[in-house]
C-alpha cells in the first residue's frame, strides 16, 4: 500500500456531528503527525454562545480561525491534523493565507444521520438545534481547493480509510504532470 505523504496539515472540516473530533486522532496517527482539537482554538466568549444555542458570526470566527491557521503555520514542513468546521469558502481562504499548503478533509453525510450522531454524544457543548444553520452556512469545496470529500457513514475506522484512500489519490492526481 502507498504511503500518503503528509502535506503541511490537513484540516478535517465538515458540519457539527460528523465526526472531526473521531476521526481527527485516527488520521493523524495514520499519519504520523500530531493532532489538534479545533474546538481548543476558541474563546471562551464562542462556546458560551454556542452553549446558548446561538450561532456564531464571521466576526466571531476570525479570531478562531487566525488561532488555527497560526498552529498550522507552525507546523508547515513538519504536518499536522487539525479540526475546524471551515464552513465557507472564506473561512478556509483565511486558513490557506495562514498556511498555503493545507489539505481539507471534507467530512459529509445524511443530514439524519449526523443529527442522531450530534443527539447521542455526550459532553460536547453544541446543540443539535444549530444543526440548520451548520448545514445552511455550509459552502463545499470548490474544484480549486485543495481537498477531498469523505462519506460519514460506517465506523470512525472505516471513514479513516476512506479519508486515507482519498488523499492517496489526490496525492496521486497532483503529481500527475499538467498537459
Amino acid at each position: 500500500m502507498q504511503q500518503v505523504r503528509t502535506p503541511h496539515v490537513v484540516v478535517v472540516m465538515g458540519v457539527a456531528g460528523t465526526g472531526k473530533t473521531t476521526v481527527g486522532p485516527l488520521l493523524a496517527a495514520r499519519l504520523g503527525v500530531p493532532y489538534a482539537e479545533g474546538d481548543d482554538f476558541h474563546p471562551p466568549a464562542n462556546i458560551a454562545k454556542m452553549s446558548a444555542g446561538v450561532p456564531l458570526t464571521d466576526e466571531d470566527r476570525w479570531p478562531w480561525l487566525d488561532a488555527i491557521g497560526a498552529w498550522a503555520q507552525g507546523r508547515a514542513g513538519l504536518g499536522g491534523v487539525v479540526s475546524s468546521s471551515a464552513l465557507k469558502r472564506a473561512y478556509r481562504d483565511r486558513l490557506r493565507a495562514s498556511a498555503p499548503g493545507i489539505v481539507f478533509v471534507h467530512l459529509t453525510g445524511d443530514r439524519k444521520l449526523i443529527e442522531d450522531r450530534m443527539a447521542h454524544r455526550q459532553g460536547h457543548f453544541m446543540p443539535t438545534a444549530l444543526l440548520d444553520s451548520q448545514f445552511a452556512t455550509l459552502q463545499p469545496l470548490e474544484p480549486d481547493e485543495a481537498g477531498v470529500a469523505v462519506d460519514v457513514s460506517g465506523s470512525p475506522e472505516k471513514i479513516t480509510a476512506r479519508a486515507m484512500d482519498a488523499l492517496r489519490d489526490l496525492e496521486r492526481s497532483s503529481a500527475q504532470p499538467s498537459q
